[in-house]
Order: structure tokens, then C-alpha cells, then sequence
């Protein structure tokens, strides 16, 4: 008898409620990254200071200052999340917003590494002037003014946790800044570094830090997509908020890509830019394909 009982409550569907719903999308979003954690520091960059000892100076240029912003937007993202983990009501979007946040800090730890570890190694073995991921010499007003964006629509949920403000700070997080800006540019990275290109190094040590990082942002743009198309059937949001959004943000997307074309032409990378625009305007077609489809 009493092992009848013991089945009985082994019996999922019969067992109450422990109040998290293991089935919803941000749930499993959080279960993935418990499941495919990775560590920033296991990641072999040996290789990587050896092929930029003999690269070209304008290769390492441009590799410098693609490292430098994309280093700098992961600490930004890393340190402009938190409101949204302040209005986010629900244990599941909570736990994924948690380990979201760790993973913007995993992010911005790699890239820290790859200077520290490799960059500046090769630029002591060179003879070069030591630099800094911080200097200003890497940035441009556009990219300035995106993430200053990023900070504003993110801040305004605390004072207004509105179904406008929150489409706006997903827009801006989710869909421009890591869908599109840090999206295509780690695509433009892993083309130019990875053993594609003639005549740029081939840095395996960058190639999969950046597959592991792009690993975790699919389900950050996931997250915001799955947000976003909440916010429009459920909430009423007009479409219209979201591509205007998008749209103006996306300028300064496109001004600073064309900062960055703006180098030496021996470097082979600047051919490779020219078609980064086109993909990253692809991939938002295809978000915002997702978000209004009714069907889905």
C-alpha cells in the first residue's frame, strides 16, 4: 500500500506547484545557459599571439579597434540591463534575466582577456606603443551616441514601466544594439579571423570566443523577440513604435560600421565590411517578420 502511495506522488501530474512553469521560453532560455556554461579563461589564445606577430600593422590596427568597441559594448550592456531585472515580475523571466547579466559580464571578461592576454603581448614582442581598449582613438560619435540610447530607454523603466517603454528598451537592447550591431559584427569578425580570408591572421582563440558569445546572444535577441511580440498582441503596441525605433537607432549603426571602413586599404578586412550592413538588415527583416506574424 504504501508503495502505491509513493508512485502516486512521483507522478508529476499529480505533484502541486513549486511556482516556477518549467516549460516557459524564458525558463528554458535559463536551463540552456545552466546547461552549455562555458568559461571565459578556457578558451586557448596561444595561438592568436603568434599569428599577430607577423600581421600586418594595418590587420592589427583594425583588429584593435574592433576589439575596443566590441569590449566596450559588452561592459555597457553588462552595467545598463539591471532596470530591466528590477521590472521583470516573474520568477522565469527573473532567472533568465539573471543569467543574462552574467553572461554580458562573461562577455565583457573575454574581451579584457584577449587584450591583456594578447593584444598587449604582441604590442610589448613589436616594439609598438602599449594601448588601451579605453583609449579614444577607437570610438566614434555614432557609437557614443547608441549606447547613450541604450542607457536612456533602459533607465526610463524605472520611472515608467509603460508597454511604450518596455517595447523601446527591448528595441534598443535586444533588437539594435546586440541584434544587430554586435550580431554582424561578430559575423564581419569571425569572416576576417577565422580561415576564410587571404591575408589576414587567422585567430582561433578570437573565433571561438566570439562562437561561444554568439551562442549565448541568440537567446538574449530570443528573449527580446519573444518580449516584443508579447508587447504587440497582447498590449497593443503599434509595430510602428518598434520599427521607428529601430530605424533612427539603426543610423548610427551604419555611421559607425562606416567609421570603422574608414581604414587602411592594405587591411583585407575593409572589403569584408562593405556587406555587413545587408546581413544585419536581413536579420531584422526576419525579427520583425516574427514579432507580427499572427500564426506563429
Amino acid at each position: 500500500m504504501w508503495l502505491a502511495v509513493l508512485l502516486f506522488d512521483m507522478d508529476p501530474a499529480s505533484s502541486p506547484s513549486t511556482g516556477i512553469d518549467r516549460d516557459h521560453r524564458s525558463y528554458q532560455y535559463y536551463r540552456t545557459e545552466v546547461d552549455r556554461h562555458w568559461d571565459p579563461a578556457d578558451v586557448d589564445l596561444s595561438a592568436d599571439v603568434e599569428a599577430l606577430l607577423d600581421a600586418p600593422e594595418p590587420a592589427l590596427d583594425g583588429l584593435r579597434g574592433a576589439l575596443a568597441k566590441f569590449g566596450a559594448g559588452e561592459q555597457s550592456v553588462t552595467a545598463d540591463l539591471a532596470p530591466l531585472a528590477v521590472v521583470l515580475d516573474t520568477i522565469e523571466d527573473q532567472s533568465f534575466i539573471a543569467t543574462q547579466l552574467y553572461e554580458e559580464a562573461k562577455h565583457a571578461d573575454f574581451f579584457d582577456r584577449y587584450w591583456r592576454d594578447v593584444i598587449t603581448p604582441v604590442e610589448r614582442e613589436r616594439g609598438l606603443e602599449l594601448t588601451s581598449p579605453t583609449d579614444e582613438q577607437w570610438f566614434d560619435p555614432d557609437y557614443d551616441e547608441l549606447f547613450e540610447r541604450q542607457e536612456t530607454f533602459l533607465d526610463a523603466l524605472l520611472t515608467d514601466d509603460s508597454p511604450r517603454a518596455r517595447a523601446r528598451a527591448y528595441s534598443v537592447y535586444h533588437l539594435v544594439v546586440e541584434g544587430i550591431f554586435a550580431r554582424t559584427g561578430y559575423h564581419g569578425l569571425q569572416t576576417v579571423y577565422g580561415d576564410e580570408i587571404d591575408g589576414t591572421p587567422t585567430l582561433p582563440g578570437l573565433v571561438e570566443g566570439i562562437r561561444l558569445i554568439q551562442g549565448d546572444e541568440g537567446r538574449h535577441v530570443g528573449f527580446g523577440v519573444s518580449k516584443l511580440r508579447d508587447l504587440v498582441h497582447e498590449e497593443g503596441v503599434d509595430p510602428d513604435l518598434l520599427s521607428d525605433t529601430v530605424g533612427e537607432l539603426a543610423m548610427l549603426v551604419q555611421g559607425s560600421l562606416a567609421d570603422s571602413m574608414d581604414q587602411d586599404a592594405e587591411d583585407p578586412s575593409a572589403d569584408v565590411d562593405v556587406d555587413l550592413v545587408g546581413y544585419a538588415m536581413e536579420k531584422h527583416a526576419e525579427r520583425m517578420e516574427e514579432i507580427t506574424a499572427t500564426d506563429v
